[in-house]
């Protein structure tokens, strides 16, 4: 009885592996007769395992979605895997699946040898995940949400939902969803605008889903190939309070891999000079990034008067600051 079990195990294992096998196939993994291969893949089914068989010279077996959820076979990295993930899902930016990931998890790590217990055990110790900051509890979505736009984004269907823009304007949006983007903390929707016939991107935690969906779309080419980085683009540019266009002293290369995306956008002016368009909603925090530039830069003072004001406090508080620390030391500060 046991050498049965644990046959059928093995042969659930290799069912779960996203192929099909023929009889010989399995009887030759399993070292036993097609007819037993026959007689188990009965038993599995009156187990609750949708084994679903094509006849003929090219049929064979395969594990079908069914009404109920049987249980599951891992291995050792797909269990830590699971693990893993179940465990960032209780700090994640999808809400309402904390506890149901929790619960998930005990079952998972009740079984777990301790092997695997230990790996994941240690993976936790030493990793600290950072809790969304008090402004953004606020844009976290249900996975209801999500849900139902990747249906209307898989059936081709159009979507209608009531949208709060940034300074709480609301409107009602008819748009043809095409992908979800998760981004930092925040999941975005990119869609064509029926109404506008435009591509928009949608914050989802701003969307309100309304039933039933529209009706199917012929689809459309994407706006682009890498829609992460077009998210970026256009989220980083969406809403900032102060937005200037800087010139610096410095290739391209060498600012993109000083500055994140969400910032703005890098272009190549020369070999040796490069333009960003930076953003912000905050003033000093412009400033914080100009000087993490590492470079000479200048920009337009009437396009951006507050940053210049600021800038030029800093200048004179970093100068006061200078001169302190020659006083003290009696010499006199480097020339800047």
């Amino acid at each position: 009885m046991l050498e049965t079990s644990a046959r059928l195990l093995r042969l659930l294992s290799l069912l779960q592996t996203p192929r099909e096998w023929t009889g010989t196939e399995l009887a030759d993994r399993l070292n036993v007769t097609t007819r037993t291969v026959r007689n188990d893949v009965g038993r599995l089914r009156d187990l609750g395992y949708p084994v679903h068989a094509t006849r003929g010279a090219v049929g064979g077996y395969r594990l079908a979605a069914g009404a109920n959820l049987p249980p599951l076979l891992l291995d050792d990295e797909e269990a830590v895997a699971v693990a893993v993930g179940l465990r960032t899902a209780t700090v994640g930016s999808v809400a309402g699946i904390e506890e149901s990931a929790l619960r998930a998890l005990a079952k998972l790590e009740q079984v777990l040898p301790d092997r695997l217990r230990r790996r994941i055990n240690t993976l936790q110790s030493y990793t600290v995940a950072v809790p969304p900051p008090p402004d953004r509890k606020g844009s976290r979505v249900s996975a209801e949400v999500l849900t139902a736009i990747t249906a209307a984004c898989r059936d081709r269907e159009r979507l209608r939902f009531d949208y709060h823009s940034h300074d709480g304007t609301a409107s009602r949006r008819d748009v043809e969803p095409y992908r979800l983007v998760n981004w930092g903390r925040r999941w975005y929707l990119v869609a064509w605008d029926v109404q506008r016939g435009a591509w928009r991107t949608y914050r989802v935690d701003r969307v309100e889903p309304k039933v039933p969906t529209g009706p199917r779309f012929a689809p459309r080419e994407l706006p682009d190939k890498d829609l992460a980085g077009y998210v970026a683009r256009g989220v980083s540019t969406a809403s900032w309070r102060f937005r200037v266009r800087i010139t610096v002293h410095a290739s391209a290369e060498f600012i993109a891999e000083r500055l994140p995306p969400s910032l703005g956008p890098v272009e190549a002016v020369d070999e040796e000079t490069c333009a960003v368009v930076l953003g912000n909603n905050d003033v000093e925090m412009l400033a914080v990034w100009l000087g993490a530039l590492g470079r000479d830069f200048e920009f337009d003072l009437d396009e951006a008067p507050d940053l210049a004001r600021h800038l030029r406090v800093l200048a004179e508080r970093y100068g006061r600051a200078a001169g302190g620390y020659a006083a003290s030391r009696g010499t006199e500060p480097a020339p800047a």
